[in-house]
């Protein structure tokens, strides 16, 4: 706790990872039920400012709420607890974990955005202002930013982590995941918040993968850097001992997806947030009003359809994968984009969010710019120790 109090003294002021930080003498005592002392005991924990907090505020990312004091915690915070975690403080996400970008900085370079919208929580995991750090999705807001500050982000099967207490935005997408240093303590965290068994990644599997190389219906989204780290990639898990093989999911369904994934968001975001909408409308930013309005205003004709695309999709998925362990795709379409107004784009992970299977960004060197690069796997629903156990031999196939 105090080497990681010291890292955020030398660089907070610039890297603004935090929306407020809990009192030094409160995570010197601890936070916990009396008696915990679990797998998590007295490890510092980033929570996202869309987290319920007991005992610090929780905003949402909107003026909307600020100084807002929930009564209790988000059950995953909670649970965080329970398992002997102390919570250091909340961190910056974006307006509702969908638009305005807070003021957070890449680690790597505060001229660039660290991603969105578990921007603080990726930024502090790279800075070592604490080991794990609590982010969502509901579209690419876990794998995004953490494959941008160059740290691990992992996005569970659909439900794994009890969703209480957590401002909802897309009810049928949204997903609380986790960011580490690695994919070892991303299953530590994840299984002791969640009350499952995730196994240890660390222990190396008795034979090496089939990979599925799925450059994804967004891979016209790539940047060159992306395209040069596929055309390395299956040689490098290859030499590792790997069997790789292209998987490229071209039915209609999957390629609907990207069409059909904010139509079901920005239309369930918008009913949401009634309430925001009937008494603060001002103070929601003219570009998160945009999109919700664009929701609403979709008919009902078309959101049935948007449903019915990803039903489909979800229902293909496990044959269209059924060959190979685990997909391999990009985790975004390149290095964090320079400037704080943008968080980038999530065109290479709302799909898998809308499939609802577990998916893990692994750094995976760096591009033209010297900022983080990452390789995403991605795995059936339900096959998350699976997939953890096959990111860890990935990523260190990588390091190697």
């Amino acid at each position: 706790m105090a080497a990681c109090r010291q890292r955020i003294a030398a660089r907070e002021a610039v890297l603004r990872a935090f929306s407020v930080m809990a009192e030094p003498a409160a995570t010197a005592a601890g936070q916990a039920p009396p008696g915990a002392e679990g797998p998590l005991h007295g490890l510092p924990v980033g929570v996202k400012d869309v987290l319920d907090t007991a005992d610090l505020p929780t905003a949402y990312g909107s003026p909307i709420w600020e100084g807002w004091r929930p009564r209790a915690d988000a059950a995953s915070v909670a649970a965080a607890r329970a398992a002997g975690a102390v919570v250091i403080g909340k961190t910056v996400t974006t307006e509702f974990a969908t638009r305005q970008p807070g003021p957070t900085t890449n680690p790597h370079d505060p001229a660039h955005t660290p991603g969105g919208s578990s921007s603080g929580s990726a930024a502090g995991v790279a800075a070592g202002f604490f080991p794990l750090g609590f982010a969502t999705q509901t579209a690419g807001s876990v794998i995004r930013p953490a494959a941008y500050c160059g740290v691990v982000g992992y996005k569970p099967s659909f439900g794994l982590i009890n969703r209480s207490g957590m401002k909802i935005m897309s009810d049928s997408l949204d997903t609380i995941g986790v960011m580490a240093r690695s994919v070892a303590d991303c299953a530590l965290f994840a299984g002791a918040i969640a009350g499952v068994d995730l196994g240890d990644p660390d222990l190396r599997p008795d034979r090496a993968p089939r990979i599925g190389l799925c450059r994804s219906p967004a891979w016209n989204m790539a940047l060159p850097e992306t395209v040069a780290l596929f055309e390395t990639l299956p040689a490098r898990l290859e030499h590792a001992g790997a069997h790789v093989e292209a998987c490229e999911l071209e039915a209609p369904w999957f390629t609907r997806l990207q069409e059909a994934q904010p139509i079901v968001m920005n239309a369930e975001s918008g009913r949401a947030m009634a309430w925001e909408r009937a008494w603060h409308l001002d103070r929601i930013s003219a570009e998160l009003r945009g999109r919700l309005d664009w929701g609403l205003g979709q008919s009902e004709a078309a959101l049935a359809e948007a449903h019915h695309t990803i039903e489909k999709a979800r229902l293909a998925f496990p044959l269209a994968s059924a060959a190979v362990d685990v997909l391999v795709s990009p985790s975004a379409p390149g290095e964090a984009p320079e400037g704080l107004g943008w968080t980038g784009d999530p065109a290479f992970n709302l799909i898998w969010t809308s499939l609802h299977v577990p998916c893990i960004t692994v750094p995976a060197g760096t591009g033209p710019a010297g900022l983080p690069l990452g390789v995403q796997i991605i795995a059936r629903r339900g096959e998350d120790r699976a997939m953890l156990a096959w990111a860890q031999w990935v990523a260190a196939a990588l390091a190697a």
